[in-house]
């Protein structure tokens, strides 16, 4: 489980492609090496992978097919940049929401739109997930905790706007039009309207007594 409140952004030292998996390699600064194992989780661009093995400050990650083929780790090079956040501990403060790190799929930005004070990324998303996306509510974009600032169901568009820290911290900044970035709906949300869609198919009366 993570915050969704993003450590830093950091550069792969290298990616080797073995057959069906990836082995991604990072350096991290000593702070988040801290309790860090062999087995323990991290999320890497909003993706959770397990840590393969620990030589001083690099640690490497296996990335398989399935990830690969559903996020955006396939398309990493050595020298690409990642947002990372280690798991959440026990206790510790929710500074974003909860985030599993257990991605739906991808976005793809279609605007954006910057001035002096205000940085705002409008994303194309599956139509499969609108139903998930509310004005206000969260949404996981590369690991970060965002808001959402409009929704537009007919074109299945999002928007969120970027404060100058999170452009700091993370690579959102970096992304242009056309790229992809990691999606993961809020997963309260999902269950409620995945409830309340279940109820509805089951007892259409109750359908019919609302209108």
């Amino acid at each position: 489980m993570y915050t969704g409140i993003v450590q830093g952004r950091f550069a792969l030292t290298s990616v080797e492609r073995l057959d069906g998996l990836n082995r991604l390699k990072i350096d991290l600064p000593e702070h988040l090496l801290v309790d860090l194992v062999i087995g323990a989780s991290v999320g890497m661009d909003g993706v959770c992978l397990t840590v393969t093995e620990i030589d001083q400050q690099q640690v490497s990650f296996d990335v398989m097919a399935e990830t690969l083929r559903l996020t955006t780790l396939g398309e990493l090079q050595a020298g690409s940049w990642v947002n990372i956040e280690r798991s959440a501990k026990q206790g510790a403060e929710i500074g974003g929401h909860n985030v599993s790190g257990h991605v739906d799929g991808t976005v793809e930005v279609v605007a954006i739109e910057e001035s002096e004070y205000n940085y705002e990324i409008t994303y194309r998303a599956d139509s499969a997930l609108m139903p998930y996306i509310f004005h206000k509510g969260f949404i996981g974009l590369n690991g970060c905790s965002l808001t959402v600032a409009r929704v537009d169901r007919a074109q299945c568009h999002l928007t969120v706007c970027l404060i100058p820290e999170t452009l700091r911290e993370t690579t959102h900044g970096d992304k242009p039009v056309g790229s992809r970035v990691n999606v993961e709906v809020d997963r309260q949300t999902q269950v409620i309207v995945d409830t309340v869609r279940a109820m509805l198919i089951e007892n259409p009366e109750l359908f019919a007594a609302v209108k």
